[in-house]
């Protein structure tokens, strides 16, 4: 059967776009102006993914997101005019699987919601053997999803926490992106390669803030493997 792609944004012109762009694509849409029409529309019908904007009146689109989020795990994919670092993380956080800023092409929005539903499609998730891993000053309780640098505890998301265990897990190696996002594969996760980089910037963040700067390195034009993790 189609998937069918809520398309929430005041603005109706854009709305039109990418209804089209969406029907080309073989994708059924419904339409909704702000924040509280998309809560009644995924209240009453199955959306398989919600294309969502930011700036809307009535309940933006962070707002709804959190709502969303608190009632089941329906893709997001966010569209914002603020092109600043600080909302795409915050929209990331808070649950979105990838964002789209404004101007945009509609090709690329299909493209990336094409992307979100072939990963959130049900696959079995990738099981770990062992419930410690230990590297440097870093420690995994795969078990208790729970991360510590030199025993103190830091938070961690559950994309986190599984980015960070896909890399401990095999420590010589350099991941791309498309492989952490194959290794995530399972109930919950619907990422696509352009959010990885973000997750591992806060992953960085974080541990960075207790002392863990070297938790991760880049290898340029390939990807990401878990660093010494020595406390540089």
């Amino acid at each position: 059967m189609p998937r069918t792609i809520l398309i929430a944004d005041d603005d109706p012109h854009i709305r039109q776009l990418l209804t089209f762009a969406f029907a080309k694509a073989g994708l059924d849409t419904v339409e909704a102006n702000d924040g509280e029409a998309v809560l009644e529309t995924t209240a009453r019908q199955k959306i398989d993914l919600v294309v969502l904007d930011i700036n809307m009146p009535r309940m933006d689109g962070l707002e709804t997101c959190r709502r969303l989020r608190a009632e089941g795990d329906v893709p997001i994919l966010f569209l914002s005019s603020r092109d600043d670092e600080i909302d795409r993380v915050l929209g990331i956080e808070l649950g979105a699987d990838d964002y789209v800023t404004k101007p945009f092409s509609p090709r690329e929005v299909v493209a990336r919601s094409m992307a979100i539903l072939r990963r959130a499609s049900p696959q079995p998730p990738v099981v770990e053997a062992g419930t410690r891993i230990d590297h440097g000053r870093l420690s995994l309780d795969t078990d208790g999803w729970r991360a510590t640098w030199e025993g103190k505890e830091v938070p961690l998301t559950v994309t986190e926490f599984s980015i960070l265990r896909t890399l401990a897990v095999m420590p010589t190696r350099v991941f791309s992106r498309d492989a952490i996002i194959d290794r995530l594969h399972g109930p919950g996760f619907a990422v696509t390669d352009r959010t990885i980089d973000s997750h591992i910037r806060n992953l960085r963040g974080k541990f960075a803030g207790v002392g863990g700067s070297d938790l991760i390195e880049t290898r340029a034009g390939v990807g990401y493997r878990l660093g010494a993790c020595a406390g540089a």
